[in-house]
């Protein structure tokens, strides 16, 4: 196929791209030459911005569009139609905070979305990043009359990953020591390795799939205490692990999925048992949790010394809560 991928250069886009060379695909890279404008050197490279700047594309033809980047829906709608006779289909990645109602269990493509009362707002913020989504995903189907594949991604983690919400666990337990482990052991954890959901869009687009699909993992539910018990048995620490209750999290502040990664309260638990079974039956495959934890370590040994993490526990935060837990 020929593939024009919008972004390209960052995380997912990046393993997109290596996942499309992987199968032998044919790559134009459209972006703003901003983020790792060398890391794909060889590939043909369209300069510009979404935002007013599509025009380097008029005029050319592909199978497919990956866009990796869209979180405005008149950007999104702005892309897609000038890209409308251009491809045979708009593959859109999204996500699954599309949906309206994140406390309930087993979410699917069918379950409610999100909506926004004033849909001209272009702010993404923590309250519109979903509903926005499902104005973009609005957008990409009108525009490309149905010829649209919408990949609901969940937690993506891996090489690469610049938030530090899935990192922060294989670090922190190769350091070992006391653990501060958050909520239930059993409490159910999703997220997805960034060269899965990678392989697997381009799959998707080659197989002209369309609609929405919810993608993340691991194939097989796995529990918050096996995450932490396999970053042990990978890493080799000493880690013991102690288990505070939701209810003291939330009363002490803790930030639920950025100062706490993976955590989150009962309202949003929804997240973390979402129903990816159409997904799956469309080739989804997820590898092994050891090669995730062993793979994201090898690459945060690369960070530098002074690298500030973006997310995660700090050493004297977690030793304050562990000691008042204990006082309790």
């Amino acid at each position: 196929m020929k593939l024009l991928i919008i972004g390209g250069t960052r995380f997912l886009g990046r393993a997109i791209v290596a996942a499309a060379l992987t199968a032998g695909h044919e790559i134009t890279l459209f972006n703003r030459g901003q983020s790792n404008p060398g890391l794909y050197a060889e590939l043909e490279t369209l300069v510009g911005n979404r935002d007013g700047g599509l025009e380097v594309l008029r005029g050319r033809t592909w199978d497919a569009v990956i866009d990796t980047c869209g979180y405005v829906p008149r950007l999104v709608r702005d892309s897609a139609l000038l890209l409308a006779d251009a491809v045979e289909r708009y593959t859109f990645i999204s996500t699954i905070s599309v949906y309206a109602d994140p406390s309930v269990a087993g979410i699917d493509e069918n379950s409610p979305l999100g909506t926004m009362a004033d849909e001209t707002v272009e702010e993404v913020t923590g309250e519109t990043y979903g509903p926005l989504k499902v104005l973009c995903e609005q957008a990409a189907t009108e525009s490309m009359d149905g010829r649209a594949l919408h990949v609901r991604a969940g937690l993506i983690v891996g090489p690469h990953d610049l938030s530090d919400r899935f990192s922060y666990w294989p670090y922190r337990v190769a350091q070992g020591g006391e653990v501060l482990s958050p909520g239930e052991p059993d409490s159910f954890v999703q997220f997805i390795d960034v060269r899965d959901i990678a392989a697997w869009t381009v799959q998707a687009t080659e197989k002209r799939l369309t609609g929405p699909y919810n993608v993340t993992g691991p194939n097989e539910p796995i529990t918050m205490q096996q995450l932490l018990e396999t970053c042990r048995t990978v890493t080799g620490s000493d880690a013991t692990f102690t288990w505070v209750s939701d209810e003291f999290l939330v009363a002490n502040e803790v930030g639920a999925y950025t100062e706490m990664p993976l955590w989150v309260p009962a309202e949003f638990a929804g997240y973390d048992t979402v129903n990816c079974q159409k997904a799956r039956a469309a080739g989804l495959v997820t590898r092994p949790l050891p090669q995730t934890i062993h793979d994201t370590l090898t690459w945060l040994h690369g960070r530098p010394a002074n690298y500030q993490w973006r997310n995660g526990m700090k050493p004297e935060r977690e030793a304050d809560l562990l000691k008042l837990w204990r006082s309790a």
